[in-house]
């Protein structure tokens, strides 16, 4: 059963930063795309940014150039890196796979201040 842990999560002025962790097990991390999913309140998760096995990533345009995505094998651990966090950033992350899982982490949440 894979299981992810996401942390990091904490209420920011606009402008700030944040650095998200995802600590991942039951599952061979390496091998998998994996990515960070935002939801917004009555919407469905939908990711932002995703990094393949080989270290290449991918944003939404929303996030891009603000976002950044990166991987620990070594520690089953997917980060998020976001600067210049908007108020429009106030959601929930997930991190899981590329397609994702059937089962989610708690996620952890972001909120920023105007």
């Amino acid at each position: 059963q894979v299981q992810f842990v996401e942390s990091g999560g904490a209420l920011v002025q606009s402008g700030g930063s944040l650095r998200l962790s995802c600590v991942v097990s039951g599952t061979m991390f390496s091998s998998y795309t994996m990515a960070w999913y935002r939801q917004f309140p009555g919407k469905p998760r939908r990711w932002v940014a995703k990094i393949n096995p080989a270290d290449v990533t991918d944003y939404t345009e929303d996030v891009k150039g603000r976002f950044t995505i990166s991987r620990d094998n070594a520690k089953n651990t997917l980060i998020l890196e976001m600067n210049s966090l908007q108020p429009a950033d106030t959601a929930d992350y997930y991190c899981n796979t590329i397609p994702s899982q059937t089962d989610w982490g708690q996620g952890t949440q972001v909120t920023v201040s105007s």
